[in-house]
């Protein structure tokens, strides 16, 4: 049988480095390897526990409005935590725009809520508390 899983998820971004550089303050991510193409489009890699996330910047600007829960495609990413209102408080605290308050969920022991992160991407702030 052929094995799969997830390897990572491909951010594109105006800015990358700032990007990279928000996943860090504001999820403790490790921003690894940024570098920057001959004709200026920069790249980072960002390292979230396990979970990698790419950001690359684009040379020209994109024709569609990102992030549109109408649309197909990515709809959100979700960022994993154990304590759901602390986590809340400090993201505000960085200005962070909550789209959802953190609030219980239709499964049991889930919490979650809904932010905007850099360029209006979608996350989903989660709590799993075991059963």
């Amino acid at each position: 049988m052929i094995d799969y899983s997830f390897d990572h998820v491909h951010l594109s971004s105006p800015d990358p480095f700032a990007t990279a550089q928000w996943f860090a303050d504001n999820f403790g991510a490790e921003v690894i390897n940024p570098w920057t193409e001959p004709n200026g489009v920069g790249h980072v890699m960002v390292n979230l526990k396990g979970t990698w996330i790419f950001v690359k910047g684009r040379l020209e600007k994109p024709t569609v409005e990102p992030n549109s829960t109408e649309a197909y495609g990515l709809e959100h990413i979700a960022v994993l935590t154990n304590d759901i209102d602390a986590a809340a408080t400090a993201l505000k605290a960085n200005g962070v725009t909550f789209v959802l308050e953190p609030s219980g969920t239709l499964l049991p022991n889930v919490r979650h809520a809904f932010l905007r992160g850099p360029e209006g991407i979608l996350i989903e702030l989660i709590d799993r508390k075991p059963v």
